[in-house]
């Protein structure tokens, strides 16, 4: 399977010479070879097992017919043998295709992971999209599938079962042999160019596919700022012109397919054909040239229902050929995706730790001016601090940056003395509520505990009533049951933040970071809050990032953060 540090090879797609395209190559097929584990070539053995009863099958009917005349008794056994072969070849059918599908979901679930693990712990500001992650991790490794379940399984086929078609013609009928080997040499050249187009054309249908995903997903995102500008008619314009182009491109995809289809086809039907012709004339002795050898009907037979199933395994493997370049395609993409940043472990810290910020500046990438500069002040183990400033003055950037979601560009934090670089992220150790909190479709319950799933139910009330939550909750027929939408319908804001330190309450976190926990309430929810958020700062190391000064006057000690930074 994919080692960690072979899913992503940022350094592939930029390989313009030869030797490097080359490589690239060979690297992707083992990347894909490796993805699909041994399921692929336990499906492709299954359909060798199908070529094998092909041969018996034809046997069976050359044999039922010389038995003809010599009666019923002398053609059961023949007929036993096509209703084995023809069963036989039926499971292996369905074996096949139950393995190598089998095979496509183990690998896909395998890259995704990796894909969402590398997005979860991508490095602060890293320049991918949160659009381009998702397309990623469902349209690219969706891509997969087929090259796991069909291609792989087709191609070891098609390179091992012409040969075991080939040799038990040749045993019945050399010279029919040889006809069938003639055929292959143009089919194969066929192959291969129509092939290369395939290449080109399903490569860029496919990168067109993966930008108009991300740039929807991109802007379905950034709808309300899209309506805010009153943008939604130039975007959607912009997203038409996209899907045009990508149809264009799909249709000259499909183009290059049928092509080799039509090519395949050509060539199956000629030599079949030139085979049958073979055979007829020789068993009426009219060839009008020697040949080493005089066919039998049997032997005839024989050759004639087997010889359709040389081209089987290459239609098999025609078939999937979109499915590879579809596949190479976004296994390029996906080796180039940016690695995940490293994770040290986090320290186990049972007491409230100490923070340090020391001449603390963040700047995100492309940004001409830093979030934070020169931030330095600190926090006592147990204490209490409130950040307050103007928007922009990187309120959010500094507990963002403990969370290991922030460009450290330079100076020093740290935590209980030791530098959060050797720690990565202080999430282990901190309760989070932010002024937008997360929802998920369910109930409440399950929305408080999201933090802490193996919360006992004492646990969960006293949480639920430190938060403030009991009014509410009062208030509704089903309690805690009661179901809400990610969208929090129904639910006022200040009740949305309750839920919120309701979650931060109940995870056993020595750090808790707030931001902008009271924004947006009118002034007697805002009372109640403060209330609420000055009881869960107790025995805890608290960050509040705030414009209230209310909210900040519960703090023990005030930073206040300036207009530029």
């Amino acid at each position: 399977m994919v080692k960690d540090g072979d899913l992503f090879r940022a350094d592939l797609p930029g390989m313009t010479s030869t030797s490097s395209t080359k490589t690239m190559a060979r690297t992707r097929g083992r990347w894909l070879t490796a993805a699909a584990g041994k399921g692929a070539g336990r499906a492709g053995a299954v359909l060798l097992l199908d070529t094998v009863a092909a041969i018996g099958f034809a046997g069976g009917l050359a044999g039922g017919v010389v038995a003809v005349p010599h009666g019923i008794a002398a053609v059961l056994p023949w007929a036993l043998l096509v209703a084995i072969s023809g069963a036989a070849r039926g499971l292996c059918a369905m074996a096949a295709a139950r393995i190598g599908a089998a095979a496509a979901e183990r690998a896909k679930a395998q890259v995704r992971a990796r894909v969402i693990d590398a997005a979860l712990h991508r490095a602060p500001g890293a320049a991918t999209t949160m659009g381009g992650w998702i397309t990623a991790a469902v349209d690219e490794v969706e891509a997969l599938d087929g090259h796991v379940a069909r291609f792989l399984p087709a191609r070891l086929a098609a390179v091992l079962a012409p040969l075991l078609v080939l040799g038990a013609t040749a045993i019945a009928s050399p010279v029919a042999a040889a006809i069938l080997l003639a055929t292959l040499i143009p089919f194969v050249i066929a192959m291969a160019l129509a092939g290369g187009a395939a290449a080109d054309e399903s490569r860029r249908q496919f990168v067109a596919l993966s930008r108009l995903s991300s740039r929807f997903a991109d802007r379905v995102r950034a709808l309300p700022v899209v309506l805010a500008f009153g943008a939604e008619q130039r975007e959607a314009a912009a997203l038409g012109r996209a899907a045009d182009e990508l149809a264009k491109r799909t249709m000259r995809v499909l183009r290059v397919a049928f092509l080799t289809s039509a090519a395949l086809e050509f060539f199956a039907a000629l030599s079949v054909a030139m085979v049958a012709v073979y055979c007829g004339f020789n068993l009426l002795g009219q060839l009008p040239f020697p040949v080493p050898e005089q066919l039998d009907l049997g032997r005839a037979f024989f050759v004639l229902a087997l010889a359709p199933e040389f081209y089987g395994p290459m239609r098999r493997l025609a078939a999937a050929y979109h499915d590879k370049q579809s596949a190479e395609t976004a296994a390029e993409r996906l080796m180039a995706l940016p690695a995940p940043s490293a994770t040290p472990r986090p320290r186990r810290v049972a007491a409230p730790p100490a923070l340090a910020f020391v001449g603390v500046s963040i700047r995100y990438p492309e940004s001409d001016r830093p979030a934070v500069a020169r931030a330095s002040f600190t926090v006592e183990p147990g204490q209490t601090v409130a950040l307050v400033g103007p928007s922009g003055s990187g309120k959010s950037s500094l507990l963002h940056l403990l969370l290991g979601l922030a460009p450290l560009e330079s100076g020093t934090v740290l935590v209980d003395g030791v530098p959060l670089d050797s720690i990565g992220t202080i999430a282990p150790l901190a309760s989070w509520a932010g002024q937008h909190p997360l929802l998920l479709a369910g109930t409440i319950r399950d929305n408080v505990l999201l933090a802490n799933r193996p919360a006992t139910p004492q646990q969960l009330a006293v949480a639920v009533e430190a938060a403030g939550l009991g009014p509410m909750l009062a208030r509704r027929p089903n309690g805690l049951e009661s179901v809400i939408d990610p969208r929090g319908s129904g639910l006022s804001g200040g009740e949305r933040r309750r839920i919120a330190l309701a979650r931060a309450l109940l995870k056993p976190a020595p750090v808790l970071l707030l931001d902008e926990p009271t924004a947006h309430l009118d002034h007697a929810s805002e009372t109640a809050l403060i209330a609420t958020i000055a009881a869960a700062c107790r025995g805890r190391t608290t960050l509040i990032a705030t414009h209230s000064e209310r909210l900040a006057a519960i703090a023990d000690h005030v930073v206040r953060l300036g207009d530029t930074e």
